[in-house]
Parts: C-alpha cells; structure tokens; sequence
C-alpha cells in the first residue's frame, strides 16, 4: 500500500466544464441585428453574461459560473429566436415583390429631387 498524501487547500478542484456560449452569442448577435433590428442588439446580453463565465470559473465560483452560462444561453436563444425572424421577414419581403417597390420608391425620391 502506498502513501497518498492529502490534498493541499490551495488545491484546484475537479468539476465539469461549464461552456460560456461566447461564440454563440457573437454569431447570433451580428445575425440578429443584421437580420432582424435593432432589437438584436439584446444578443448583447448574451455577450456580456458569456464573457463572465471564464472569470467566474478562475475565481472558483463554480455555481456562478454555472449561473452565468444558464443566463448566456438563455439570451443566446432569443437572440437566435431574434435571427430567425428576421431571416424570415426578409424571405417574405422578396418572396412579395417588397424589393421592386421599394426600388419603385426610391426612384420616385430621386426624381422628386
């Protein structure tokens, strides 16, 4: 039998990784913002709670890391949710003939000019 000394205080402990979303949160933000409106900017809720995490886990918060990815994914999915109907009301437009009138308006400003 051999001789295992017990863990020092300072010891890191073992836990599952707990995924911060950074990504996610980026790609769904400039997609929701782009597609959609303005509202997409609430993907920036997502960014902020995203880049907690990282700082969380380094300072042994293990549950408000925890905490904080729950709250990145959450914002993450609505600013998905945000792209998606955006990427569908773009669909629409064009799928309507919304471009030739737009251009249509367009044209009738300039020539008012």
């Amino acid at each position: 039998m051999s001789y295992v000394p017990p863990p020092t205080p300072n010891a890191a402990q073992v836990h599952e990784p707990v995924p911060n979303h950074l990504a996610w949160a980026i790609i769904a933000t400039v997609l929701a913002t782009c597609l959609c409106c303005p509202l997409g900017l609430l993907g920036i809720v997502a960014i902020v709670f995203s880049a907690k995490v990282n700082g969380l886990l380094r300072a042994g918060d293990i549950e408000g890391a925890r905490r904080a990815s729950a709250n990145a994914k959450t914002w993450c999915w609505v600013a998905t949710a945000l792209a998606i109907i955006g990427l569908l009301m773009n669909i629409y437009f064009v799928s309507t003939g919304g471009m030739a009138e737009y251009q249509q308006m367009l044209e009738q400003i300039q020539a008012a000019q």
